[in-house]
């Protein structure tokens, strides 16, 4: 008695078909495009809440410095420069990428990523600073609330770097295969969500904060 099993025709059939999808159709199309669109609304509903954390205790000093005592909007305009002009460096880097020029790509991702870097140690030279001046988040619910609403931005500033560099690596080896260009869309909507968020804060923090 042979121990082989035979498919009916019909499921036989089935089975091809399925086999082929699997094959041709690895990936649903615009299937990371939605879900990574719904990641960055859930990531709107954090930053919602911490400014409204902010705007509800950002008038609380506690007899201690207020925002106008603290903040240098000089330095926060070169800052807001630096990220500005990374959203304008990616976007040269996407231009690139339609144009199928890895290199061009590359380099306008270097620069970006140059940027985003000399954001964040300006950022960590205003903690650093607001730090040596007693003005730390545990000094009062308007420093606790910024400390928060800042430091969140800086971090996903921080993973957008490094996504970047990881992605630069995959283009340098790969080259602009769908997965790469996939994955470049994706980080491009979340490094302009970034800028977006962060105008936000300069509008809201920091000018407001100095009235």
């Amino acid at each position: 008695m042979s121990d082989t099993h035979t498919l009916p025709a019909g499921g036989a059939a089935a089975l091809a078909a399925r086999q082929y999808h699997l094959a041709h159709e690895p990936h649903p199309e615009n299937g990371t495009s939605l879900g990574f669109w719904l990641y960055l609304m859930s990531d709107c509903l954090i930053f919602a809440v911490l400014f409204a954390t902010y705007g509800v205790l950002g008038r609380n000093y506690a007899g201690g410095p207020t925002g106008a005592e603290l903040f240098d909007l000089k330095l926060v305009a070169i800052n807001t420069a630096f990220l500005l002009l990374s959203s304008i460096t990616f976007g040269f880097a996407m231009l690139s990428k339609q144009q199928r020029d890895v290199r061009g790509t590359l380099a306008w991702l270097a620069v970006t990523g140059l940027l985003g870097l000399a954001f964040l140690a300006v950022e960590l030279y205003e903690f650093a600073h607001l730090l040596h001046e007693g003005a730390g988040p545990q000094r009062s619910a308007f420093l606790s609330s910024f400390f928060t609403l800042v430091g969140t931005h800086g971090l996903h500033v921080t993973f957008g770097t490094i996504w970047l560099v990881t992605l630069m690596i995959q283009i340098g080896k790969h080259g602009l295969i769908p997965e790469n260009t996939r994955r470049l869309n994706c980080l491009s909507m979340f490094w302009h969500f970034l800028d977006v968020v962060w105008i936000g804060v300069f509008t809201f923090v920091y000018l407001m904060g100095v009235l």
